[in-house]
């Protein structure tokens, strides 16, 4: 029987390079691509170690498990100990599920009654039929096309936690713009009137402010002297107390806007029980929000259709 194990070495490592571009699909991770190549070349080192040297230890269970855990260091790196083990599993399950779903395939093809050459009626098991390369080199792509779309799919149905969305906010009978970024560890709320509590940054919030009002309000904050509040502001601020990471308690200056306007996917989610957290500076270095939203807002907010 004649291999030509340049062909078979080559469909391996295409192979391999679109089940680690998946694994890094899945993981949302930015590895660099030319580190998915070179995953991909050690991972296909197993056909000609498998064809010369079919008895060795890297075709058994335990090496090729090692070769896997080899194969993501070189793909992604090292960072901790926890990403190592997600990308380990998510590796294993998008080979179980793209070969699973290319033997289903197989078996979907393959008839399951045939008639014998003595006129009986026999049942096709199909265990142990062989799975051509050709039928590998055509299905593998539309299995791993499937599965990413229907991965894909599954993450935009689920809450975004992270997502940019625009979000609208009305106070003072004027209305901005901005971006929000909906945190999941924000589960700040007002002790007394239980309504969540988001964050924004100066960036956001001194486009209702003058620069003298402005100066006025982070004075306040630092000195804690309410005499030096802007007076046509005293009705829109709260304070809300909360525990601080360190364990000590500490007050948050907020605002009452009169609405809040999220716009998440088609939707457009409107409330009026909401405080805004003042940030006195930037929330991000780059800029590219200036809104901590809260989860509990999705839930419990008014839904109207965008």
């Amino acid at each position: 029987m004649t291999i030509y194990l340049d062909a078979v070495w080559a469909l391996n490592f295409l192979l391999d390079l679109m089940l680690l571009m998946l694994t890094q699909a899945l993981a949302r991770d930015d590895t660099k691509k030319r580190r998915l190549i070179v995953g991909a070349f050690i991972a296909s080192l197993l056909v000609p170690i498998s064809i010369y040297f079919p008895e060795s230890f890297a075709t058994s269970v335990l090496g090729k498990i090692m070769i896997s855990g080899i194969i993501i260091m070189a793909a992604f790196g090292y960072r901790n100990k926890y990403r190592w083990l997600k990308l380990f599993g998510l590796f294993y399950f998008v080979s179980f599920s793209i070969g699973g779903g290319l033997i289903g395939i197989h078996f979907l093809l393959k008839r399951p009654f045939s008639m014998s050459t003595n006129g009986l009626l026999t049942y096709n098991s199909g265990f142990g039929d062989p799975v051509s390369w050709l039928f590998v080199a055509i299905g593998f792509p539309l299995v791993w096309v499937f599965t990413k779309s229907r991965m894909d799919k599954h993450v935009k149905e689920k809450i975004r936690y992270d997502q940019l969305i625009p979000v609208t906010i009305k106070m003072r009978g004027r209305s901005y713009s901005t971006t929000g970024f909906i945190d999941s560890g924000n589960q700040l709320t007002d002790p007394i009137t239980k309504k969540p509590v988001i964050l924004c940054d100066e960036i956001a919030l001194k486009q209702w402010f003058t620069d003298q009002e402005w100066e006025q309000l982070e004075q306040c904050y630092h000195t804690f002297q309410m005499d030096t509040l802007p007076s046509e502001w005293e009705k829109y601020l709260q304070v809300v107390p909360y525990q601080g990471v360190e364990g000590s308690s500490m007050f948050l200056f907020t605002l009452r806007p009169e609405q809040l306007i999220i716009y998440y996917g088609e939707k457009r989610i409107t409330t009026t029980k909401v405080l805004i957290g003042i940030q006195f500076g930037q929330l991000t270095k780059d800029a590219s929000y200036h809104c901590l939203l809260h989860p509990q807002m999705i839930q419990t907010a008014t839904i109207h259709s965008a």
